[in-house]
């Protein structure tokens, strides 16, 4: 059982794509009743809308511009799932395309784009009880919270994961292309100049190759509970 003090303590999960973050972490916010933010949703949310509106990631000034007048934010349906809104709209499905993914590691990578969302990600955390996953999480969003994990898998088994996503999703394509924009994504996010890809030296590592979401989140809710303070 998890010690009482421990619920107000965030808890950082990173990992490239495909690792399962994601689900992960929103399991482990539904068992211990934290807030979910995604991260990485919130770069998609922006990369859509750029792309829809045409702007070209090259021209910071005209992306600068841009970031101020996006707003993201989360919202539970009637179901008690999350559901992510830019400027109002519901995205929830549409940043998940692949046109979307192919781009969202080129946008994230922006200065302009790594500075205003840390900002609005650091600000959620502040209230507490707060699961958010990502790329930098535990090395630049949320450095001071002791409950870290980086999750990794091998890259065939994440391009598996995503493939059988899309798929069931009607998406057209296939596992070696999948495996491809994935490996690129692992290059762009890892060799960045901001908030890099990058697992927190005090942060604990778990191969997902072979687990199921749920017995990632509950070895992250046991290391968490032995992390507490008395």
């Amino acid at each position: 059982m998890l010690k009482n003090s421990m619920l107000n303590y965030n808890i950082a999960i990173d990992g490239p794509a495909g690792a399962g973050k994601s689900t992960v972490a929103r399991i482990v916010a539904n068992k211990l009743n934290y807030l979910y933010i995604d991260s990485g949703a919130m770069y998609r949310a922006l990369t859509w809308r750029l792309l829809k509106d045409s702007i070209c990631f090259e021209d910071e000034a005209k992306l600068t511009s841009e970031l101020e007048n996006i707003n993201v934010e989360f919202r539970l349906d009637n179901a008690g799932e999350s559901r992510v809104f830019c400027n109002g709209e519901d995205v929830t499905e549409e940043i998940r395309k692949p046109e979307v993914s192919r781009n969202v590691s080129e946008v994230a990578a922006k200065k302009p784009v790594r500075s205003r969302m840390v900002w609005l990600q650091r600000e959620m955390a502040q209230r507490g009880r707060v699961v958010m996953d990502g790329r930098d999480i535990g090395t630049v969003v949320m450095p001071e919270t002791s409950n870290k994990f980086y999750l990794t898998a091998d890259v065939l088994e994440r391009a598996r994961r995503r493939f059988l996503e899309l798929r069931l999703k009607g998406h057209v394509t296939t596992l070696s292309e999948v495996q491809r924009e994935i490996e690129l994504r692992d290059k762009i996010d890892s060799e960045r100049e901001v908030g890099p890809l990058r697992k927190a030296a005090d942060a604990i590592c778990i191969d997902t190759t072979g687990l199921c979401p749920e017995e990632v989140a509950e070895i992250i809710i046991g290391y968490c509970g032995r992390r507490a303070p008395d």
